[in-house]
């Protein structure tokens, strides 16, 4: 039995797990985020069923009207360029007044994540009707790759007995499968990426959304997708200014009133955002929402702008080691680790005083995030990586998702230890955890994992 084979035997059909309630739908940034970055394919029908294809995703718009412009739709064959815009619900459109602002007029193409039960026409006020794509539940939850619930009571679940009773050999298969799959899911979101914006700009995206883990990978996507890696190669000089600027990290006395050793670093961002603001300064209502409390000092939102702007710099030898194939871990821990910046490796934000040690600007911890999440499913997918490089990769410093999933499945500490010392086994742990624990609204007591382990061989 394959671990495939294992979920297409319970969900196909569903074997008892509750009914569940629809979902609720994200912030509506977030799927404007995941829109722009492809998530949901380029390929669609119109709710009248006519074949829609996006040539060309556009732009983040950042004044009032349409969320993107510059967008070129193909609809039945037919190639349309202008604005899109994106809502939660059809009845949105008329609800926020776009059938009578004259801004929405040229909008090529409206799409929805809720359709009603009555079908609700997208009209411009010059009464144009609008090609509306409603993006289903489905295709919303592959995308996100979010269980139905965001964790499990933390203690050992049924499946301890059936787990402890399997041979190691029995166990490591299993992990290996799951590590496996959900390389394979990685890898497919990550050609989604690529499709839409190309091959760097996915390599941009992720690693600006792994140095946002765990609070800001949001925010610091929707700031490589605002500040696009090919804006800032082209302008070298500017392109710590622009990032601090979208982020909204800037302000106009903000250099007047830090601290002495860091003025002349402050003055030279605002000097040259103030000069080139007009180009890339963004409504409030579409401002990026930082999360700025909670955080260690090392992983405060200022510190990751500061790293994404350092990498901007040496993207080309970065992009080698990234990308190589074939793929190897250390070379890009190595030089993640020793990347430079003459003021982030000593501050934890804009405004602090001076570290004397070292802060590395991407720490070894963050480089395996990036690795098991982006980098090492793709190298497999490609050819570029075997399963049994991506074993050897260890990570002992396991988070407290995986722990809660190694206490869920063997039941104590002691019995996850073995499992907790590898990439692949971390993500193994938190795919099972995600298919099964996540997915059970029973608390355990009607899940079918326990009893398919029975048949795992």
């Amino acid at each position: 039995m394959t671990y495939g084979f294992l979920l297409e035997s319970i969900w196909h059909p569903p074997l008892a797990f509750a009914e569940a309630a629809s979902v609720p739908l994200p912030p509506e940034l977030e799927l404007q985020a995941l829109w722009f970055g492809g998530a949901f394919g380029r390929h669609f029908r119109t709710t009248t069923g006519k074949s829609v294809r996006i040539v060309q995703f556009g732009g983040w718009n950042r004044g009032a009207g349409p969320d993107f412009i510059h967008a070129a739709v193909e609809i039945d064959g037919e190639t349309r360029t202008g604005p899109l815009e994106l809502d939660p619900s059809a009845a949105d459109w008329d609800a926020h007044g776009h059938a009578e602002n004259p801004d929405f007029n040229e909008v090529v193409l409206h799409v929805v994540f809720q359709s009603d039960a009555r079908r609700i026409h997208t009209r411009t006020s010059d009464h144009r009707e609008v090609p509306q794509v409603v993006i289903s539940e489905t295709q919303l939850s592959d995308a996100l790759g979010r269980p139905q619930r965001e964790v499990a009571i933390a203690h050992p679940g049924r499946c301890v007995a059936p787990l402890k009773g399997l041979p190691t050999g029995a166990v490591e298969k299993l992990m290996g499968e799951a590590a496996t799959h959900r390389a394979e899911l990685k890898a497919a979101r990550w050609l989604r990426m690529e499709d839409a914006h190309g091959r760097d700009a996915a390599l941009f995206q992720a690693t600006a959304e792994t140095l946002g883990y765990r609070g800001n990978s949001l925010a610091m996507r929707l700031l490589a997708q605002r500040a696009p890696l090919s804006l800032l190669r082209a302008d070298l000089e500017s392109a710590e200014s622009i990032l601090f600027g979208l982020a909204g990290f800037l302000s106009a006395d903000q250099h007047e009133l830090a601290p002495t050793d860091t003025r002349d670093y402050l003055r030279t961002l605002w000097d040259t955002w103030w000069h080139i603001r007009g180009r890339f300064e963004t409504a409030e209502s579409r401002r990026i929402r930082w999360k700025t409390y909670g955080q260690r000092p090392a992983n405060h939102p200022h510190r990751r702008v500061g790293a994404l702007g350092a990498l901007v710099r040496v993207w080309p030898q970065y992009r080698r080691l990234a990308l190589a194939r074939p793929f190897q871990a250390k070379p890009v821990i190595d030089f993640l680790q020793e990347l430079e910046h003459g003021f982030w490796e000593h501050r934890h934000t804009l405004e602090s005083a001076p570290s004397a040690q070292r802060i590395a600007l991407f720490g070894r911890t963050q480089a395996l995030e990036l690795i098991a999440n982006h980098l090492a499913p793709l190298a497999m997918h490609e050819g570029g990586l075997s399963y049994k490089s991506y074993y050897k990769l260890r990570n002992s410093a396991a988070n407290d998702k995986v722990k809660r999933c190694g206490l869920r499945l063997f039941g104590s500490k002691n019995a996850s230890s073995p499992w907790m010392r590898r990439v692949c086994h971390h993500q193994a742990l938190i795919q099972i955890y995600q298919d099964f624990c996540l997915e059970d609204s029973s608390d355990c007591e009607n899940c079918p994992f326990p009893e398919q382990l029975a048949q795992w061989r």
